[in-house]
């Protein structure tokens, strides 16, 4: 492993140099890996795996059509390589649960059946092993549990991958029945296109992921942005304006920036006028929010998040309200908006003009 200095505290973290995709064939060369679900992480992680050489199989239920016509136009033949649930769990060493959480506790009883002794269970999700008591997923102790969790969506796992920039990963073992448990984490990391693997937990795991995604990543984003928006326009100013200013500026410009070198590196490359305001203005932002993310976290800890999640999403009808959520919110005025931006950016990049020759911030300041 290598030690990184994240921020003043040093962590243990394995690269590709250290574990090269050539390694990891040799760690899984008898194993039969059968991903489960061919929905979000499914199709990015075995066609990851499919064209680093390794052993493939799919299991998805036919009687959920699009994902199983998906399977095969990508390539996996049904009866070779794709397989109904229960087949490809006894046809597989390595059974990776990348279904849904709902999905996961209606199938266990299925795929419990199946598991061997020296198999391993492979998650992308802490969820399930986590909050066993109301999931019911509860491995045998003669199987290995082990999880790669990348931090990213299927879409950008695949991206990624074949962009040659990989993506960064956690894993963990909760369970070592075979003494092998490490290596095949580490190998399963690597060849799903990690381009580096950090150590968690599978508590640590599902509680900083479950908190990130209905805080920063997503739900926190989303919020600020409507608050964004309706105040922008209440105050007169136009759709196109307040879109801009919202989402465009962010998610084109200066997020790019703070990828890149970090928020100081993007601060320091504003107008002085906007460094200004955001240095003064942060700290008020964080005063207001940080309560919210003190309850968010004891309601993850707690477990009344996910059963929130099992509540609604187990439903038979959740894809049909699902639906109307997210139309509700792509029909509002702000993504109406942006879907019009969208369409308005050219089809040839413009010429490149540094930060450091223009202020961000529109105003031309150094």
């Amino acid at each position: 492993m290598a030690t990184i200095d994240f921020g003043g505290v040093k962590e243990e973290v394995i690269t590709r140099e250290e574990f090269p995709i050539k390694k990891a064939p040799e760690v899984l060369k008898n194993e039969t890996i059968a991903v489960i679900g061919y929905g979000v992480q499914g199709p990015a992680q075995s066609l990851n795996m499919k064209d680093n050489g390794f052993n493939v199989i799919i299991g998805q239920a036919s009687k959920f059509k699009k994902d199983w016509d998906r399977a095969v136009r990508d390539g996996w033949v049904p009866g070779k390589t794709l397989f109904e649930i229960d087949e490809a769990a006894e046809r597989g060493t390595i059974i990776q649960m990348l279904v849904s959480d709902a999905a996961q506790k209606a199938i266990w009883p299925e795929i419990k059946k199946h598991l061997k002794k020296g198999d391993a269970v492979y998650f992308s999700h802490g969820f399930s092993i986590v909050y066993r008591d109301q999931t019911g997923v509860v491995p045998p102790p003669d199987v290995d549990v082990i999880m790669v969790a990348p931090k990213g969506s299927g879409t950008s796992v695949r991206r990624n991958f074949l962009s040659g920039a990989g993506i960064n990963s956690s894993f963990a073992v909760e369970q070592d029945a075979t003494g092998r448990a490490k290596e095949r984490t580490m190998a399963l990391g690597i060849a799903v296109g990690s381009g580096y693997l950090f150590p968690t937990t599978f508590q640590k795991e599902v509680y900083s992921d479950l908190t990130g995604e209905r805080g920063v990543l997503m739900g926190a984003l989303a919020g600020i942005m409507d608050a964004q928006y309706d105040v922008l326009r209440k105050n007169g100013h136009s759709p196109s304006e307040a879109f801009n200013e919202t989402v465009e500026e962010l998610t084109e410009s200066l997020i790019r920036l703070v990828g890149e070198n970090g928020m100081d590196w993007m601060y320091s490359n504003c107008s002085a006028t906007a460094q200004r305001g955001a240095l003064d203005w942060r700290p008020r932002f964080k005063q207001a929010v940080q309560p919210v993310f003190e309850l968010l976290y004891d309601r993850v800890a707690s477990g009344k998040e996910t059963a929130r999640v099992l509540e609604s999403t187990g439903g038979p009808d959740y894809q049909e309200r699902l639906g109307k959520e997210l139309a509700e919110m792509g029909n509002s005025e702000m993504w109406r908006a942006g879907k019009a931006t969208r369409s308005l950016r050219p089809k040839e990049p413009a010429r490149a003009i540094s930060a450091d020759t223009k202020g961000i911030g529109g105003r031309g300041e150094n």
